[in-house]
């Protein structure tokens, strides 16, 4: 029951913290993001009073799976976006710039953290310096969907955008695996050229093989069906069973064989929007079903994030450099590269802020560092506190890149006298 009561309080939480921050013309991201903080382990959850809140971090990730789900909506819905006509305008511009913005991220980050190393050694090793520099090229693909969504953002940055945050997780899931593969050899001193360079591939192309099948089942099994209903109720079948199948983890001889919940669904979604025909109706459709999903999913990540990362002068210089040259290499490499494929000039100056924003991959990411030892500690410590920062600014930052670039426009006149007259009538008929 407690469970229960705290999704329920958590989403009506989230819910009603939009209507204060639409007040300051916030993103609703935001606001379900400081919900969580509030009804967190911190706040209302600290007057272990069950139900009223999350009363401790283990109640918070007992709701992980909510998370992951959410995750592979997410990574569904971006999928989508990899339409084979589309693509033929933007897919060479999407992949050069995706794998530039995110190695000059992982090079500044790299530079800043080893002068720092340097100076407070004892602080900061070497190993701890490459595992943080590739944690930086991951990009939050979810809060960027969501402001997206909620401005109804569409012109030729959106086009750009949303390919590149897909493109950007599988990246830096590459980077990620080489580079903490040689921090594992810097602490061990044993060299793993498995770890470094087969177990990535095996990951990558593995997932992506695996999303490509379900998405040609999916699109078989659709055929059978005639009702629209009946194929939602499929499409949401899939996705539900493709997250499952993704966190599937073996071992075949020295090759640990896994997959990335992110590539499968992104796959699951390209696949099935090039092959089904009636894939603009349906994901129309699952927006629709996933939209509660989504808001406990972010007040969910704002519960989690843990502010006593705030009480260790090293964490916050450490996370402050990595918060500043991320942000640095994100937007010049993203301007330098839109530059080079000759991308319009409001592509070029607004891109890197909208891909600012950065959670679950990052997360991830430093869950496996813990693997470290207590080196993993400072890693998982620094990328908490770049993501509460991150989570709070950056769904701000991306909507006003968007509107600075043309893409989320203004409520037109005719638009808001029709809302405001059928407001108006509403309120005649309550009475």
């Amino acid at each position: 029951m407690s469970t229960l009561l705290s999704v329920s309080i958590a989403v009506l939480a989230g819910l009603m913290m939009t209507r204060v921050f639409n007040l300051w013309k916030l993103p609703d991201v935001t606001a379900y993001l400081v919900a969580g903080v509030l009804i967190g382990p911190y706040f209302l959850g600290s007057m272990q009073i069950d139900g009223l809140g999350f009363v401790s971090s283990q109640a918070v990730s007992s709701l992980h799976l909510i998370s992951d789900v959410a995750l592979g909506f997410i990574a569904f819905s971006i999928g989508n976006e990899f339409r084979l006509k589309d693509l033929k305008a933007t897919g060479r511009q999407a992949a050069v710039i995706g794998v530039l913005q995110a190695l000059t991220a992982t090079a500044l980050v790299d530079l800043a953290l080893l002068a720092l190393h340097f100076l407070m050694p004892e602080k900061l090793s070497l190993a701890q310096v490459i595992t943080l520099g590739a944690i930086a090229t991951a990009t939050a693909p979810a809060a960027t969907l969501m402001v997206v969504r909620q401005y109804k953002a569409k012109g030729p940055l959106t086009s750009l955008l949303l390919p590149i945050v897909a493109l950007d997780d599988a990246v830096g899931l590459v980077v990620f695996a080489v580079s903490f593969g040689i921090a594992k050899t810097l602490v061990s001193n044993e060299v793993d050229l498995v770890s470094i360079l087969v177990n990535p591939l095996v990951e990558i192309v593995g997932s992506l093989a695996l999303g490509a099948v379900m998405g040609w089942l999916l699109t078989q099994l659709e055929k059978l069906f005639h009702s629209n209903t009946n194929r939602l109720n499929m499409t949401i079948t899939f996705v539900f069973l493709t997250v499952s199948l993704s966190m599937l983890k073996f071992r075949l001889g020295p090759v640990t064989v896994g997959f990335s919940s992110l590539l499968v669904c992104m796959m699951l979604g390209t696949v099935f929007c090039n092959l089904c025909p009636l894939s603009d109706d349906l994901m129309g459709a699952a927006d629709k079903w996933t939209s509660p999903l989504f808001a406990l999913f972010f007040v969910i990540s704002g519960a989690e994030l843990e502010l006593d990362v705030f009480t260790d002068w090293a964490i916050v210089c450490a996370g402050v450099i990595y918060i500043l040259f991320r942000s640095a290499g994100k937007y010049l490499g993203a301007y330098a590269s839109a530059k080079w494929m000759k991308c319009a000039p409001e592509i070029c100056k607004y891109l890197g802020i909208t891909l600012l924003p950065q959670a679950g991959v990052s997360l991830g990411m430093c869950a496996t560092a813990m693997q470290l030892g207590e080196q993993g500690n400072l890693i998982r410590n620094i990328t908490l506190f770049s993501v509460l920062v991150y989570e709070m600014v950056g769904p701000l930052l991306t909507r006003q890149a968007l509107i600075a670039a043309g893409d989320i426009r203004p409520m037109s006149e005719e638009v808001r006298n029709r809302r405001q007259t059928k407001l108006e009538l509403a309120k005649k008929n309550g009475k």
